[in-house]
């Protein structure tokens, strides 16, 4: 067993994150929940991998609870111990796993927030004047794909009706249909798009022609929320709007899984309990 520091042990877990293709946003959480584990392990005078014990961990566990974290981000920093202590097992640092003893605290998934008629259509609205994000908001609401596939697209990946959607943070490639609502939304921000010349341009970039960065088309995403008065709505609500409308009007779970790019269809069938009338199964896909 070769021991090592908890600091140099952090270093080297966030160069294996990235080496096994984990998105940005994963890394940067899960380096920090354990950058902050070290600090308070260093509190106590522990500095080596091999010092901490199950009763370590669990005061930390417990500082949060105290300091008001609820029990899905303390579940949540328990998955990433889980994963440093698993690539410190099988880098041999260790010899023993305390992170197997811990218990995941008991808390119920929220369901998914699924906007109303009402509330996207008063989105696309808010955003009309605004070519670019209104492209944005209609491609994610009309295909259902994931904002980090959504900032991965090229103008080559716009084909026609047919949208390719590239393979991206171990999600595999595939092709969804592009309906007339969201063609002309992409038509209408292609005319005042920035010209760029490389064959190889992400398709929505800044007025510099620089990629439109995820936490950008968050926040942009979440003015025309507050623009258009829906409460309580974050991004990915627009997936999970596009799921519940299709599941209501009858489309085929297979189909639907194969868009959405879920690898079971077991997690498409979880948004059944959320959709109380369902039409009777068909191959078709319909606007919103």
């Amino acid at each position: 067993m070769n021991s090592i520091s908890l600091a140099d042990a952090g270093i080297k877990f966030k160069d294996f994150l990235k080496d096994k293709g984990n998105s940005t946003a994963t890394i940067v959480a899960y380096t920090k929940d354990i950058e902050q584990l070290t600090e308070f392990l260093a509190e106590r005078g522990i500095t080596t991998v091999d010092e901490v014990k199950k009763e370590d961990i669990e005061a930390f566990l417990a500082r949060l609870s105290k300091e008001n974290y609820t029990p899905k981000s303390v579940s949540r920093k328990i998955n990433s111990i889980r994963t440093f202590y698993r690539f410190l097992k099988s880098n041999n640092f260790i010899k023993d796993d305390p992170s197997l003893l811990i218990s995941h605290p008991k808390y119920e998934l929220a369901p998914p927030r699924i906007l109303t008629p009402t509330e996207y259509r008063a989105l696309r609205d808010a955003a009309r004047n605004d070519p670019r994000m209104s492209a944005i908001i209609e491609l994610l609401l009309q295909t259902g794909i994931r904002i980090g596939e959504l900032t991965a697209l090229r103008l080559s990946d716009v084909r026609g009706d047919i949208l390719h959607v590239p393979s991206i943070e171990k999600h595999e490639e595939r092709t969804v249909p592009l309906n007339k609502r969201a063609q002309e939304a992409l038509n209408k921000y292609l005319e005042v798009r920035p010209k760029t010349r490389s064959v190889d341009d992400f398709l929505f970039i800044t007025k510099s022609g620089k990629p439109f960065l995820i936490r950008n088309i968050r926040t942009s995403i979440e003015r025309y929320y507050r623009l258009a008065e829906i409460k309580d709505a974050k991004v990915n609500d627009l997936r999970h709007t596009f799921v519940a409308h299709h599941l209501k009007n009858g489309t085929s779970l297979v189909l639907l899984s194969k868009m959405l790019g879920h690898k079971r269809i077991s997690t498409t069938e979880r948004y059944l309990e959320y959709v109380p009338q369902r039409a009777p199964e068909n191959q078709t896909l319909s606007e919103l």
